[in-house]
Order: C-alpha cells, then structure tokens, then sequence
C-alpha cells in the first residue's frame, strides 16, 4: 500500500478502468456481449492496482463483494433474463465499491439505468445514428445493453470518491 489519501486512490483506480469501461460500453452496443478478458482485466486491475492504493483490509475484504454480486448475478441470471456478462461485470466491478456505499451505489445504478435505457431507445429511433452504426445488434434487439449502466455506475461512483471524497 502507497499510504495515499482515499481521493488520490480513488482517482487512480478511475483512471486504470476507464479504458475497460469503454471497451465494455463499446462491446455491449455492438454485439450484446461483455468479453470475459474485460471482466478478467477489471478483476486484475482491482487485484494489483487495488492493493497498491488501498489499506489492504479493505482491499482483502473487498473480495467477499465480488462473491456475493456473483451469486445474485446468477440468480438474475437464471430467473429475470439479466445477462450473464452482466452479472460476471457488476460482480468484478463490486470490489471496487464498499459495502457499506451501497445506499449511494444503488440509487446511482437506477438513475443510470433510466438514463442508459433512454438515451440508447432515443438514439437508435434516429436514423443517421444507425447508418453510423449499422452493424450494432443493441439498435434491432428488444433487451438492452445493461453494461452502459452498471460502467455508468462504476464510473460515476469512483468519479465521486475521487472528486468528492466526503460523499
């Protein structure tokens, strides 16, 4: 551990999974599917990022969310149509984020999820942005590409801890 102030940790670690975030967005809109090699660097990132930046009791605590994220992904999973990718996301994102947060977390994780939902079914009725896009299966599939919400709430959360450390 670097011995860093929680806002410098925070940053660090946003600024590591951006560039997966994207791709996740990127790969969730074109094809419906979350690659396992993002949720594996997600994981890896956490794992040797994480234990940098963080005290280590609550980098090694942390774990015990990604667990249990991943159990109820599988229930959604098997139960209410939620996509495995998703589940296997929103469980490699979990350590990322306290316990603890979770009344900030799931307030932020509907609002993005209203918001995702919205911008993609107003996006894809627009005709030049499907030209633009043509070979995105989210554009003709009725379900939606949850991985913009759950990389919005990850990104948003760590976004907040970083700039607004007393949230």
């Amino acid at each position: 551990m670097l011995g860093l102030p929680a806002s410098q940790a925070y940053l660090i670690l946003l600024i590591c999974v951006l560039p997966v975030c994207a791709w996740v967005c990127w790969s969730d809109l074109r094809s419906m599917r979350i690659p396992n090699v993002a949720v594996f660097t997600l994981v890896g990132i956490y794992a040797v990022v994480g234990v940098l930046v963080l005290p280590l009791e609550f980098w090694a605590w942390r774990w015990l969310n990604l667990v249990v994220v991943l159990a109820i992904g599988f229930v959604l999973n098997a139960v209410a149509h939620f996509g495995a990718g998703d589940a296997k996301f929103a469980a490699a994102a979990a350590p990322f984020i306290p316990a603890a947060h979770a009344a900030l977390v799931l307030p932020l994780f509907a609002a993005f999820l209203l918001g995702a939902f919205s911008a993609h079914r107003l996006l894809r009725a627009i005709p030049a942005i499907r030209r633009m896009t043509p070979d995105w299966v989210s554009w003709t599939r009725k379900d939606f590409p949850m991985g913009l919400a759950l990389v919005g709430t990850l990104v948003a959360y760590l976004a907040i801890r970083a700039f607004l450390p007393e949230a």
